[in-house]
């Protein structure tokens, strides 16, 4: 199986060696394509640099930040240029967990009908958990899943988790070019288009660590887009039901 980790960056000069050489040893069998954002830190330049000493990384320099989302998209159709037949997400910052990248890879539907198409590192499920967050960032983050959970029906703990993996087939099937939004709101959004697609979703526990160099890039907006985001979702869902109902109702002759 040919997997593709992708790594988005954007001033993680500090974190990238550290997480590069974990990612690495935890998997030494996949590849790493960085996406880096135009980091005025130099975070592309040392990208570069790891990926000339190491055949199994690649760069992908992008013209500037245009948001996690976009970062991520771009990379899953380089990756499926490349022949992935499995796409990692993985957070530049230290804060995933390398060991879970196997575990997640094993339980991927690649050459098995018993397999997922997405299988998600969550926090916020038996055995996950988070590790020197401060109490506000666990609030945001549990009262945000329930949110998500409730307005779009579904049954996944950790909607906005950031580490997963993804089968190419169920990437083929989910229109990429629609995908507008960014921040931790696309992985909601992944979320959503991927059970939409029928795929078969499993979630394994993962702990989660606050970062330890560099800044987090977390902001009131992107908790905004979110709310707005999952609303706005849940409220074309029932729309669309309603239409649906409507619809058939017309199609059902009249007893006479």
């Amino acid at each position: 199986m040919r997997v593709v980790v992708l790594v988005p960056t954007y001033n993680e000069r500090e974190a990238l060696p550290v997480t590069m050489h974990d990612l690495l040893q935890a998997a030494p069998t996949v590849e790493v394509l960085v996406i880096d954002d135009a980091s005025p830190d130099g975070t592309g330049e040392l990208a570069d640099a790891i990926a000339a000493a190491d055949p199994r990384v690649r760069v992908l320099h992008r013209a500037g930040k245009s948001g996690l989302g976009a970062a991520y998209v771009h990379g899953m159709r380089v990756a499926l240029e490349m022949g992935a037949d499995a796409v990692v997400e993985f957070d530049a910052d230290g804060s995933h967990p390398a060991e879970a990248v196997p575990r997640m890879l094993a339980a991927l539907a690649h050459g098995s009908r018993a397999g997922a198409d997405l299988v998600i590192g969550s926090r916020w499920m038996p055995g996950g958990g988070v590790v020197d967050w401060p109490w506000h960032r666990q609030a945001i983050s549990r009262v945000g899943n329930v949110y998500a959970r409730v307005m779009l029906r579904s049954s996944v703990h950790d909607m906005t988790a950031g580490c997963r993996a993804y089968t190419a087939e169920l990437l083929r099937r989910i229109p990429l070019d629609e995908v507008r939004s960014q921040g931790y709101c696309f992985q909601i959004d992944m979320t959503r288009r991927a059970l939409e697609a029928g795929a078969s979703v499993v979630e394994v526990p993962i702990l989660f660590r606050e970062r330890e160099l560099g800044a987090s890039k977390m902001t009131s907006d992107i908790v905004g887009e979110a709310l707005v985001s999952v609303t706005g979702w849940a409220v074309g869902r029932a729309w669309r039901a309603v239409a649906e109902r409507l619809a058939r109702l017309r199609r059902t002759p009249t007893a006479r």
